[in-house]
């Protein structure tokens, strides 16, 4: 398998009710890239949250009691706290600048996705920050939708966020929303090399995507918010982030 990854240069700043598929399509015609069946187009979390207007004011948010007793903890603004308790089920750990959260859409991480950067500000403040999408799965379907029927061609659709991880360091590339192509590759069944069967090979996919994706992207100030993986070969079953969720009766880390 031979995969290229196009960065989709010079996308506009999106803005709340931004048409992401028509802004990705005209980007791409720009660059001269047309999509081809099987391709999977991989956009940044950012931009769907922006274009859905997931923007939020700290300076209109009251913290109640939990959030000033958390803020004390970790030393974080006791109204981002707030909003980070808004987007979780439950805390995980608490540390000095540290409040990771399993979030309400399933997946542990940090914060609950909530962030700062490239979030543009009014001048003089730095109280905008951006949430996740309220579903990413259904953004990403409706983007695959919206891009079949205006090019009649059968691509994926992933939305990639960047996620830290309890036993390593650094950030990497992970899915939140998958349509049209599996999330998990189960591979339990099928043979090695040398014959032996495999028992727990389930391959997550969609995950390995959005890493790869996330070379492309950056973290900083690349402005290169979706990318154009082509040349996967993946069994033709299709499935969504929440299949990348460990249910909690099989998480041993809580």
């Amino acid at each position: 398998m031979t995969l290229t990854l196009h960065p989709i240069p010079n996308l506009p700043h999106v803005e709340p009710g931004d048409n992401l598929a028509v802004l990705l399509l005209r980007a791409m015609a720009a660059a001269g890239l047309a999509l081809h069946d099987g391709d999977v187009l991989v956009v940044a979390q950012k931009i769907v949250s922006k274009a859905e207007g997931r923007f939020a004011n700290l300076a209109d948010v009251q913290p109640g009691p939990r959030a000033l007793e958390l803020a004390r903890e970790t030393g974080k603004d006791a109204r981002l706290v707030e909003l980070i308790l808004r987007e979780s089920e439950e805390v995980s750990r608490v540390a000095p600048n540290l409040l990771i959260v399993r979030h309400r859409l399933g997946f542990t991480s940090a914060n609950a996705g909530i962030d700062r950067s490239n979030v543009p500000q009014p001048e003089g403040s730095q109280d905008i920050v951006l949430l996740l999408p309220q579903d990413p799965d259904a953004s990403a379907a409706r983007l695959r939708q919206e891009i079949i029927a205006t090019r009649r061609v059968d691509v994926g659709v992933l939305i990639a966020d960047s996620h830290g991880r309890p036993f390593r360091m650094g950030v990497v590339g992970v899915a939140i929303g998958v349509a049209g192509l599996p999330a998990l590759w189960d591979r339990r069944g099928e043979q090695d090399l040398y014959g032996f069967e495999l028992q727990h090979t389930d391959v997550a996919v969609a995950d390995e995507i959005a890493a790869a994706a996330g070379l492309v992207m950056g973290q900083a100030a690349e402005g290169l918010p979706a990318v154009l993986v082509r040349g996967l070969r993946l069994p033709p079953t299709f499935g969504t982030a929440h299949d990348l969720v460990r249910p909690k009766d099989k998480d041993l880390y809580r």
